[in-house]
């Protein structure tokens, strides 16, 4: 089970307590309407997915119920780093 620390609440929990909402960074297209549908596929269904550094979005379901930033090792399942929305981070993969 994985430990948590939620930037907002500034409390370590228990996974349970939060949901996983897919990879973090990702920019909306600046001008939706004009979007070919390849391009809006792309944004909608396709993630990186890497092997080792990850940055997903969480949500604290149970608790402050607001979004985040965590920074993951998607071999290792190892929390890197946890930071709030609109900040970059500081843990990144290297090459």
């Amino acid at each position: 089970m994985l430990h948590i620390y939620c930037p907002h609440c500034q409390e370590l929990r228990e996974e349970e307590e939060f949901h996983c909402s897919g990879e973090a960074h990702i920019a909306r297209p600046l001008d939706p309407d004009n979007c070919t549908d390849a391009e809006w596929g792309e944004y909608i269904f396709f993630r990186k997915n890497p092997r080792g550094i990850q940055h997903e979005m969480w949500y604290h379901t149970t608790g402050c119920r607001k979004f985040f930033n965590v920074t993951r090792d998607t071999q290792t399942y190892e929390i890197k780093e946890v930071y709030k929305i609109g900040e970059q981070p500081k843990v990144v993969a290297e090459g």
